[in-house]
């Protein structure tokens, strides 16, 4: 994959469109799709598979629908996504694990009529109450009811659609790709729209910042939700659309399985947060993870002591940083250009912007402007179409330096300062703190109303030890004011955590108001 740049004229495709291309320039033949199963799609079975079943979706479905995807991440959720883009039809990736509110919320404001689904899913996964709720709005698809009415005829009509398969998916790459929720990790979920350009572009600009560093070679492997927009892009994307054998598992938390599929794949880039590759390197087996080259992480700060688990491999951790509205990478660390602290360098084609933030002297409010970056999000307001970015500027809600290198620091979210006594406290500088003093344990800080100074800040921590004094003589020996310390400590079994392997700080918030009598 040497010399590759990137050119956003290349990136104007929809995702249909570029998955054809890349069986032209990378070989029908070769292997690019598998699951735990183990059973390999090539390009060839893939765009056969998505042709097939994309025409008996159509059937079912208008023109332009939105319809709702609620599958795992495995190669039947990779087919259904390419068969309704095929098709003109919108994929809505459902966030199976949201709760039936929010997910009924996210139907709603997206405006689906109808859900695929698979009946081994929903059992494995327990979700029979969930689909049984959706399916009073909605006509719920299952993939095993669909493929069994696929006959001989359907498959004969696949093969003739495959030697024609570049006059599918031609609409305009501006139109709708897919349907994204965030994860609410700062508030409430919210529909995001991206288009089929916004899509292929992030994945072409990610190879062009790797550049040389992945290779056709390589085995990517994924174990991200494909809800979850790093899982999308970065998980199934890059690899499908330039050229990288893609290996998907259904969930991150199976910390002895994941390993070991690892192992038996051969896989050399592994896609993580910092959550789920602690989980990997202890319960990893001999020889698990030796073939692993690079991993990507995201979606959370990388720990030391995640690099120290990891360094006796030979891996090179590269940490990364982007937003489900960016589709979602915006900037990454690359194997000769890593900065310790920093999230690395911009991908080609981002440009950006530092707003000043009032009582926060150093950095400012990130906004990035590219082809990667969302149509908008979808408005409760039916009639109010898409809300667009001002100008295609999005507001990241981060705080972050830039140096003059062009690294990427993250200072914190906006949305995570404190103002404490009248001086803005960064609560993610807190945790870091805390951090320093108990390793290997997890830490949020969060920030609760007080009558006296505005807002009080709250460790919750699974350290069982935590104690204050140990913190505040931690604080005075490096240097840490005093007024940052939290003045409480919460201690639980576990901290939330969402299936993107992102802290849940709304969760984490209502444990420690719901203790507060405690604190």
């Amino acid at each position: 994959m040497a010399g590759f740049d990137f050119e956003p004229a290349k990136a104007r495709r929809s995702l249909f469109g570029a998955l054809v291309a890349a069986s032209r320039d990378y070989g029908i033949a070769k292997p690019i799709l598998e699951d735990q199963e183990r059973n390999p799609l090539s390009y060839g079975r893939l765009l056969l598979g998505s042709l097939v079943l994309g025409r008996r979706l159509a059937a079912a479905t208008t023109g332009g629908e939105r319809v709702g995807l609620m599958l795992p991440s495995a190669v039947g959720a990779a087919v259904a996504l390419f068969a309704l883009s095929a098709f003109g039809r919108v994929p809505a990736l459902l966030n199976f694990t949201a709760g039936i509110r929010n997910l009924k919320a996210a139907c709603q404001v997206a405006g689906l009529k109808t859900i695929v689904t698979s009946r081994r899913f929903v059992e494995q996964a327990k979700l029979d109450d969930v689909v049984a709720a959706l399916g009073d709005t909605c006509r719920i698809l299952y993939l095993e009811d669909v493929r069994g009415e696929v006959g001989i005829l359907d498959k004969v009509r696949g093969v003739a659609d495959r030697l024609r398969a570049g006059s599918f998916g031609r609409g305009s790459p501006d139109a709708e790709g897919v349907i994204l929720f965030t994860s609410g990790s700062e508030g409430l979920p919210k529909a995001v729209v991206l288009s089929h350009a916004n899509l292929v572009a992030n994945a072409y600009q990610i190879r062009a910042h790797a550049g040389t560093h992945f290779t056709t070679a390589d085995v990517l492997f994924n174990p991200l939700p494909v809800f979850h927009s790093f899982g999308l892009t970065a998980g199934l994307l890059l690899g499908v659309l330039n050229g990288i054998k893609v290996v998907m598992y259904p969930s991150p938390l199976h910390y002895r399985q994941v390993p070991k599929l690892i192992g038996e794949t051969g896989a050399t880039i592994l896609l993580a947060t910092d959550t789920f590759l602690q989980g990997y390197a202890r319960a990893a087996g001999e020889g698990d993870l030796a073939s692993v080259r690079f991993v990507v992480a995201g979606a959370e700060r990388v720990k030391d002591e995640t690099r120290a688990m990891w360094r006796p491999y030979g891996t090179t951790l590269m940490e990364g940083y982007g937003a489900t509205e960016c589709a979602p990478v915006l900037a990454c660390n690359t194997p000769d250009a890593q900065k310790p602290g920093s999230v690395g360098r911009f991908l080609p084609g981002i440009e950006h912007r530092l707003e000043p933030v009032e009582g926060i002297a150093v950095g400012g409010r990130l906004h990035v402007r590219g082809p990667n970056v969302m149509l908008g999000y979808l408005s409760a307001d039916s009639d109010a179409g898409i809300q667009r970015p001002d100008g295609g500027w999005h507001d990241t809600g981060d705080i972050v330096t830039v140096d003059e290198e062009g690294y990427v620091t993250i200072r914190g979210r906006a949305k995570r300062f404190a103002k404490i006594g009248g001086e803005m406290v960064s609560l993610a500088a807190v945790e870091a703190m805390v951090s320093g003093l108990w390793e290997g344990a997890s830490h949020v800080v969060v920030s609760l109303p007080d009558p006296r100074k505005g807002e009080q800040l709250v460790l919750v921590t699974d350290r069982a030890d935590a104690e204050r004094e140990s913190l505040l003589a931690h604080a005075r020996h490096v240097g840490f004011p005093e007024l940052w310390v939290p003045r409480a400590i919460l201690v639980v079994g576990q901290i939330p955590v969402m299936a993107n392997g992102k802290i849940d700080h709304p969760a984490t918030i209502e444990l420690a108001k719901r203790n507060r009598a405690m604190l």
